[in-house]
């Protein structure tokens, strides 16, 4: 299995963007609520640091897709 690549929040966002998911809202300034048409959703910290590898597996847990999907969208 791939090794997960440490991202910034704008990348994990381009990169979602790409696979139909939209920006639907954000939570104040540090979160925000991507939704794709089908329904799935994905809350992003948007921290000026890299995402958490725990919370980067959360969120691709969410959006249903793996870690060679998301290498390949980057």
């Amino acid at each position: 299995m791939p090794k997960l690549p440490v991202i910034a929040p704008r990348q994990l966002i381009s990169a979602l963007n790409k696979i139909g998911f939209f920006e639907h809202r954000q939570h104040g300034t540090s979160h925000l609520v991507l939704k794709h048409p089908d329904g799935r959703r994905a809350i992003v910290p948007m921290h000026n640091k890299d995402i958490p590898k725990g919370t980067l597996l959360g969120i691709l847990r969410d959006c249903e897709i793996n870690k060679q999907q998301l290498i390949d969208l980057l």
